[in-house]
């Protein structure tokens, strides 16, 4: 699953400055897992540049951002958090709680935006930001290893990891 939306690409320019930048450090060596973090860091350099703008169509554009960060964010939980139980990971609940609480954050932002708080974009875009370098290179991370050490160890086959 993946976004577009020409009309935030054309409210915000081609500026091609990025607030959050994927490094090969982050990856899972798991493709799609990876490539769902790429499309994160798309969205949320897209909420990026919409805080920096001051027009109403880029405030609209961080809208639509908004709404579809929280629709990829549901689609990539879900999709993680099903791989994690088919592995029988045993970090599984505390890693499901870090998700549900990005989630609760981000339903916050959203309904604190709506409601006409000001500062709330530029400090939600920051948050999501640290979070998803953080969560990506420490949980994320040790969820690969451990795939990694049940392969290595016969227990699990890369079939399973791409069911």
């Amino acid at each position: 699953m993946e976004f577009k939306n020409n009309s935030i690409a054309n409210a915000l320019g081609n500026d091609s400055t990025m607030f959050v930048a994927w490094d090969e450090k982050y990856s899972l060596k798991i493709k799609p897992i990876d490539n769902q973090h790429k499309e994160l860091i798309k969205l949320t350099n897209e909420l990026h540049k919409a805080c920096l703008s001051r027009n109403e169509e880029v405030k609209t554009a961080f809208k639509d951002a908004m709404s579809r960060m929280v629709e990829y964010v549901h689609f990539h939980f879900g999709r993680e958090q099903e791989l994690l139980q088919r592995i029988n990971y045993p970090d599984y609940p505390n890693h499901k709680r870090q998700h549900e609480a990005l989630v609760k954050d981000i339903l916050i932002a959203a309904k604190d935006y709506n409601e006409g708080k000001k500062l709330v974009p530029n400090q939600f875009v920051r948050t999501l930001k640290d979070w998803i370098y953080s969560h990506i290179a420490v949980y994320d991370k040790l969820y690969a290893s451990f795939i990694d050490d049940q392969i290595k160890k016969g227990l699990l086959s890369v079939e399973q990891i791409y069911l």
